[in-house]
């Protein structure tokens, strides 16, 4: 693999992700572009002990172009378009997101009163394309191409953990309209915080007050009931939670417990490709429509137990049935009380109907 760094026209970071040790990436991006905008800020909800980001400047970011590659910003460029990749081609290629909810470019920060403390938003965003091919998709990647994608995430956690004032680094994909997605094009985003995020405090906290090793006896005993297993292999299991908020939700964890995805082995990332793209094939086959989906990484924070966290993937859609989405009504977004209109096991046998055919 070749990593080659370079910026953009505002002074942005971008990292291409080669295979080819040949690949030419000296384009420069031709674009005057405004200047960046200053972090957001932070402020303490002492009622729920979370730091909520304030973002303003993220209202003007780009939301749905025509859908055609002649308006995506993250295709490769051309002799008559610039976008936020200035090559003419890539594999895999991450920068700063131009609109980020974190970043290191402070502004001044007032204090707003009530009990709520106010700090700056330090971190940093950023996006990750994964193919240059706007009508592609993950579940249609190459296994190398994953592959590749994977040194991305662990090159980027790496990197990321060590910035100063980083707490946690979060890795992820957003999928469909439905989901609320701004860009077509096949592309994370990778978010370090300045917080430990309150869902790896409950499950840290959970893992911490049991009499073992937590996410371990999990999937220990997901693997030996089989009932929500949905594909497996000798390195990771993809499986339903017996608790699952979600219609369709499954829960990838490797076999061996480690901190982060810059910690997993180059057999644990060779394995993961198949056996992750079989279930999201398995998912757009569900119902014979694209499925919208979030695809969420959880790694240790930085700094703080890492001892007791298990890298793992948890993926999962809010469509229930065919024209039928899982709104976030009252219950859930009012009281953090999730109702599944399906059973996890039938959820799962359905799912793993699809992996087999």
């Amino acid at each position: 693999m070749k990593r080659t760094i370079t910026h953009l026209a505002d002074g942005r970071e971008l990292i291409y992700f080669d295979r080819r040790d040949d690949a030419d990436r000296s384009a420069i991006d031709r674009r005057t572009l405004e200047p960046r905008p200053v972090a957001s800020e932070l402020r303490y909800d002492p009622l729920t002990e979370e730091w909520i980001a304030m973002a303003g400047h993220r209202q003007t970011r780009t939301f749905q172009p025509t859908g055609s590659a002649n308006e995506c910003p993250l295709c490769p460029s051309s002799d008559t378009r610039s976008t936020e990749v200035p090559a003419y081609d890539y594999d895999v290629v991450v920068f700063e997101n131009r609109f980020p909810s974190f970043s290191g470019n402070f502004g001044t920060y007032q204090d707003v009163g009530g009990l709520s403390d106010v700090r700056p938003g330090v971190g940093r965003c950023e996006v990750v394309c994964f193919t240059s091919e706007h009508s592609s998709s993950f579940s249609k990647l190459s296994d190398d191409q994953v592959g590749l994608v994977m040194e991305a995430w662990a090159d980027r956690t790496a990197e990321l953990s060590g910035i100063e004032g980083v707490e946690q680094v979060f890795c992820f994909e957003n999928r469909g309209e439905e989901i609320g997605i701004t860009l077509a094009h096949p592309h994370g985003q990778i978010y370090a915080y300045p917080y430990v995020t309150p869902k790896t405090k409950l499950q840290l906290g959970a893992a911490k007050r049991y009499s073992g090793n937590l996410f371990a006896d999990v999937l220990a005993a997901e693997r030996a009931a089989g009932t929500r297993v949905v594909a497996s292999n000798e390195l990771w299991t993809a499986f339903v939670p017996a608790a699952a908020r979600w219609p369709f939700e499954v829960h990838v964890y490797p076999h061996r417990q480690v901190p982060d995805l810059a910690a997993l082995s180059e057999e644990e990332r060779a394995a993961f490709a198949p056996l992750y793209t079989s279930v999201l094939r398995a998912f757009d086959d569900l119902f014979g429509v694209v499925m919208p989906y979030i695809s969420a990484w959880h790694q240790a924070p930085v700094r703080q137990d890492r001892e007791l966290a298990y890298l793992h993937l948890e993926l999962f859609s809010i469509r229930r049935a065919p024209g039928k989405l899982k709104y976030l009504a009252g219950s859930e977004s009012a009281m953090g009380a999730f109702v599944n209109d399906v059973l996890p096991e039938e959820a799962a046998r359905m799912l793993r109907s699809q992996v087999d055919h």
